[in-house]
């Protein structure tokens, strides 16, 4: 990606802000970011201060995922094969034939056909999170009861509940709702949810974020472990440690965990028989 299109995504995203920061302080950060950035010489990382300018910057790059490309890790990845189910307690990790991801839910299955690459057509029941590979030529759609979600490169939930109504939350990218019999087409914005049930159809927000504002960093801690189901150890002095960020609910763990060492100099160790980070 050259320059100038690097600014033009990220001035795109820089709207995602706060309210609390004023035009000066996203300004100050925005010039501090584009300078380390391009700079000839890669500067070395020092101790993270807690700036207001800077916190809105962690907005950005966090609730987004570029900060961090990280992989799921080699042990949670399975070969897509044509009909796969989740019988375990946990999601399991689904690399598609067109190197697009799924995060299977329990009790869930998908099945799809051998042309898959070709005919980017899956079907799911229960529920799922994908994250789908850019194909302008081969879109990719998702079939759920009596909807259609349709794709080119993004990143959305489909939900099926019991009583058989359908939940598509847009997370990254656009899609375009159809449901059968009705010529109406339904196009999702990040952060909108379409939902149809009992032959009704409707579109609303809904939070893709988490938000900290200037809490403490035992607060993130305990998210994760809520929400990852890892258990974090902070060191004493930072547990107290103020922290201002954005993180997208459907973030990789690996990419939080990083920036946290990142952001406060700190050493990280994952184990995962014990399901624990370590920071030191």
């Amino acid at each position: 990606m050259n320059q100038e299109k690097f600014d033009e995504e990220f001035e795109k995203l820089w709207n995602e802000k706060p309210t609390a920061h004023s035009d000066n302080e996203k300004e100050a950060s925005w010039e501090q970011f584009h300078a380390k950035t391009f700079s000839e010489k890669k500067r070395k990382f020092k101790p993270w201060r807690i700036y207001a300018a800077a916190s809105v910057l962690l907005f950005v790059l966090i609730g987004t995922g570029i900060y961090f490309n990280q992989e799921p890790t080699a042990e949670n990845i399975v070969l897509a094969e044509n009909v796969i189910e989740n019988t375990t307690s946990a999601i399991k990790f689904i690399v598609l034939p067109d190197s697009s991801k799924v995060e299977l839910s329990p009790k869930s299955k998908i099945s799809f056909g051998q042309n898959f690459a070709s005919n980017r057509k899956i079907e799911i029941v229960g529920q799922a999170y994908f994250k789908v590979k850019k194909d302008k030529q081969h879109p990719f759609q998702v079939f759920c009861n009596e909807t259609t979600t349709t794709v080119l490169g993004t990143s959305f939930t489909v939900k099926e509940s019991e009583n058989r109504e359908v939940t598509v939350e847009l997370f990254e990218g656009s899609v375009q709702m159809n449901v059968k019999g009705k010529d109406q087409k339904w196009i999702l914005k990040p952060g909108e949810k379409f939902t149809y049930g009992n032959q009704i159809a409707s579109v609303t927000e809904f939070s893709r974020f988490v938000d900290f504002d200037n809490e403490n960093l035992s607060a993130v801690s305990l998210y994760i472990e809520e929400n990852y189901g890892y258990k974090v150890i902070l060191p004493k002095e930072n547990m107290n440690q103020k922290i201002t960020i954005r993180i997208n609910k459907k973030e990789d763990l690996k990419t939080i965990v990083q920036l946290l060492s990142e952001m406060y100099n700190l050493n990280f160790e994952i184990n995962e028989d014990l399901k624990q980070i370590t920071f030191q």
